[in-house]
């Protein structure tokens, strides 16, 4: 069997490498336009800041692909012919394939703003971009970054790296206010401001405005400023790459529409990670999933489907983390922005500004049903226990020690969260409190 995989990010990846060990006999090949060898994406703002050399970024070294017997093409996937079953190459022949992975990721979502095409103002996503972005911020001294989330904080935090003046634009009143809780919002504008970076809030940009070199050199906001910038960062989302898929007559909405096996409205051709859409999401799913772990998950669930052991797609309890300039983010099963009906949310800060617990639970039978962290690194094993098992708050307030995956030095703030519990659940039992790691 001849199985082509399209992109070389994370997802493709994950799925010639389980393929691999499925199939140890089958010719596997991938079709990366992007670069010639798979990359981090994640590790890219840390080449900018110089924590990582180039060779860093790479998971894997360069002697990997040809011992697993993975083809490597570094070239551009012009079309798919589903009923001859090719692909065709910018450079190379025509891939005949037997099956075909659809791993064609995101790109920028940028809306249609005048000056959009000015030299130094770009997207964020990929290597190309970061190679842009290195080139074109040499000597810069006032920037803007024009959207909130986690691009957003990534440039700034990159910029701000290389004494560069950042204006940070972000349209809603809150930050990142379709996801965090206003608590959770209001500590990250603290912080962030606390770095020195001038966020805006519901500020939005009207224009950008060049010189006669057509380069950027200033932009216009919706509140009438008129704010000197050499580069503009537009951190306004991403969507999935649909255009292989929609030429080739695939089935399509927002991304590429696929099954609970991930496979597409064509036989024996399938689409995973951030450019797929699934048909039917679990309750209280989303459609596109647009995160590095479900695009590794996705990859190696349609790897077992692709070499003949059906297997549905099934993600499990959410998480995702980052980090804002140092402080870290961590959430596990859902935390919604808003109140939720039947669902009690309980919230500890600490006076410092620099830790935060959030755990929500349904007032029914007190199961937990999520948790927020801000400067408190959690334990996803534990965690994913607590939820699956639907654990009660008050047996999981006392055993909060076995989730703390902090240094072993530092400071315990277990003992003030159940006091806090305590005050804002009073009529919530907690039990004695085990030793860590027991659970």
């Amino acid at each position: 069997m001849h199985f082509v995989i399209i992109g070389n990010g994370i997802t493709g990846v994950s799925a010639a490498i389980t393929a691999r060990r499925l199939l140890p006999e089958a010719r596997i090949t991938l079709v990366g336009a992007e670069s010639a060898h798979h990359y981090s994406r994640p590790a890219l703002m840390y080449l900018y800041l110089g924590h990582l050399r180039y060779a860093d970024v790479k998971p894997h070294a360069d002697w990997f692909w040809a011992e697993n017997r993975l083809e490597l093409l570094h070239d551009e996937a012009l079309g798919v012919h589903t009923a001859a079953r090719t692909v065709q190459l910018a450079a190379g022949p025509s891939l005949a394939y037997d099956r075909l992975l659809l791993a064609t990721g995101s790109v920028p979502r940028i809306p249609g703003w005048p000056g959009r095409q000015l030299r130094g103002v770009q997207g964020f996503y990929g290597l190309p971009d970061l190679e842009s972005m290195s080139r074109d911020t040499q000597g810069v001294a006032h920037a803007v970054v024009v959207g909130g989330g986690l691009i957003g904080v990534e440039l700034a935090e990159m910029l701000h790296s290389r004494g560069i003046h950042v204006t940070w634009l972000v349209r809603e009143g809150r930050y990142w206010q379709s996801v965090l809780p206003a608590e959770e919002s209001a500590m990250l504008e603290a912080h962030i401001r606390d770095q020195h970076i001038d966020l805006q809030l519901t500020t939005e940009l009207r224009e950008l405005r060049g010189n006669a070199q057509g380069r950027v050199q200033a932009v216009e906001t919706t509140t009438g400023q008129v704010l000197p910038a050499e580069w503009v960062g537009l951190a306004t989302g991403v969507q999935p790459n649909l255009v292989l898929a929609q030429a080739a007559g695939l089935a399509t909405d927002r991304g590429i529409l696929v099954d609970e096996m991930l496979e597409t409205s064509a036989p024996g051709v399938y689409a995973a990670g951030d450019c797929a859409q699934h048909r039917r999401p679990a309750p209280g799913e989303v459609a596109v999933e647009q995160l590095w772990y479900t695009g590794r998950m996705q990859g190696e669930t349609v790897a077992h489907t692709i070499c003949g052991e059906p297997t549905p797609y099934r993600r499990g309890e959410w998480f995702n983390s980052a980090k804002f300039f140092h402080l870290e983010y961590q959430t596990y099963g859902r935390v919604p922005a808003q109140p939720t009906a039947g669902i009690a949310s309980f919230c500890w800060q600490h006076p410092n500004g620099k830790h935060l617990l959030r755990i929500n639970f349904c007032g029914a039978d007190q199961a937990v049903t999520g948790v927020n962290t801000l400067g408190l690194r959690q334990r996803q094993d534990v965690w994913e226990h607590w939820l699956r098992e639907k654990t009660p708050i008050g047996t999981v307030v006392a055993q909060l020690a076995a989730a703390n995956f902090d240094p072993e030095f530092a400071r315990q703030h277990e003992p003030a969260i159940r006091r806090a519990f305590a005050q804002q659940f009073p009529s919530i039992a907690v039990e004695k409190p085990r030793r860590k790691g027991l659970w």
